[in-house]
């Protein structure tokens, strides 16, 4: 069975798309733990990230590099943090998390609920600072 992150990169599920090139894809966390909390996915399907080969792994980190510098054009912050859990959803993933202190990226406390209308003003955001 495909993993949610798989239906998102096929189009059977929605997301806020912020980026995308032919191997990745960058959307907004619906349930993030900061605003312009984003995830950077391989479109590859691959549960643990250091099974991914070199070169798949360095161009991941390089589109990851990518959507943070503009993430931190489009919510100001102090830096961009970065998370690679991968427990929640067996495909490799990185977690962009503007952050202006370490709490910013605290997994463990509740998520925020954002409403589509914040979710889609929050990618135009990101979007317009890739242009």
């Amino acid at each position: 069975m495909s993993s949610i992150f798989t239906r998102i990169i096929n189009g059977e599920i929605p997301c806020y798309k912020v980026a995308e090139d032919e191997a990745h894809i960058a959307f907004l966390d619906i349930q993030p733990v900061a605003p312009g909390h984003v995830l950077v996915v391989p479109r590859k399907e691959l549960d643990y990230i250091f099974d991914l080969d070199s070169s798949d792994y360095t161009a991941l980190w390089a589109f990851a590099h990518k959507v943070a510098t503009r993430l931190r054009i489009a919510v100001p912050c102090l830096k961009v943090g970065i998370s690679v859990i991968g427990l929640e959803v067996p495909h490799t993933h990185i977690h962009l998390v503007p952050i202006n202190s370490i709490a910013d990226i605290n997994f463990s406390k509740p998520k925020l609920s954002p409403d589509p209308e914040e979710l889609e003003l929050m990618r135009q955001k990101i979007v317009n600072s890739l242009a």
